[in-house]
């Protein structure tokens, strides 16, 4: 499928297009750590956000401590400088194989997705770290950006709705990224272009994973929510930010 066919139901689906002005920035080449190190970490928080859902709303304790237990590594390595990364490509042997709950009328949806989810999120940590030992680029911490508490804030807090609310979120988190990766591209060297490129069809559709898993769960027409999402979400990406992150809005 051409990039431009991938790209259609994305840029449907955002009410805004990113800034140039972002782009101006983030293609500077001594911007280049920042976008890599926070691309780091949000494919961690995706896969994190993920596993979240599945532990809260698809599993039950003993299986939710064990996949605590499988993501450890990638956590230890981030937030406390612990291991060796080329050791991780051997650590994301995540499977479908966890039994939901009896009590869950979606767990199994909800993993099936999740799971998938997960490893290819971590599979683009692991290649992210890649690309950072080859640029000369060294992980330091670095705050968060407004973006996704930004959104979160306004989730609901009484069940399914809350779940559907993460799911939508998630859904654009995702999609943005896309965007991101797409616009990036064409101004960026072969080999991290190449890279990006390579990013879209995956997290295209996590987007729709998310929203499909969203009105699955749902006990409602959740288009209203979407496009209140929606609106939130292009509020964040179009007005001035003064952090400059990967899911930063416009540059001061």
């Amino acid at each position: 499928m051409p990039h431009s066919e991938l790209l259609q139901p994305i840029n449907d689906f955002l009410n805004c297009e990113t800034p140039n002005g972002w782009i101006d920035k983030a293609t500077k080449k001594e911007n280049l750590p920042i976008i890599l190190i926070d691309h780091l970490i949000c494919e961690l928080k995706a896969a994190q956000s993920a596993m979240f859902l599945i532990r809260k709303y698809a599993v039950d304790k003993e299986s939710g401590d064990a996949l605590l237990e499988w993501l450890k590594p990638f956590e230890t390595l981030i937030y406390k400088r612990e291991g060796n990364w080329r050791d991780l490509a051997s650590k994301n042997k995540l499977t479908k194989s966890i039994i939901p709950k009896s009590n869950s009328p979606y767990g199994q949806d909800l993993i099936d997705k999740m799971v998938m989810l997960i490893k290819e999120e971590l599979h683009h940590f692991y290649q992210v770290l890649e690309i950072m030992d080859e640029y000369g680029v060294e992980y330091k911490s670095i705050t968060p950006c407004r973006y996704a508490k930004g959104m979160l804030r306004h989730v609901k807090t009484f069940e399914p709705d809350a779940l559907v609310d993460k799911l939508i979120v998630g859904a654009y988190i995702e999609a943005r990224s896309c965007e991101r990766f797409a616009k990036l591209a064409p101004h960026v060297d072969k080999r991290l272009g190449d890279f990006y490129i390579s990013l879209l069809r995956s997290e295209a559709r996590h987007y729709q994973d998310y929203l499909a898993l969203a009105q699955e769960i749902a006990q409602f027409n959740i288009t209203e929510r979407v496009e209140f999402f929606g609106n939130l979400e292009a509020e964040l990406i179009s007005s001035p930010d003064e952090e400059f992150k990967f899911h930063s809005g416009l540059p001061t």
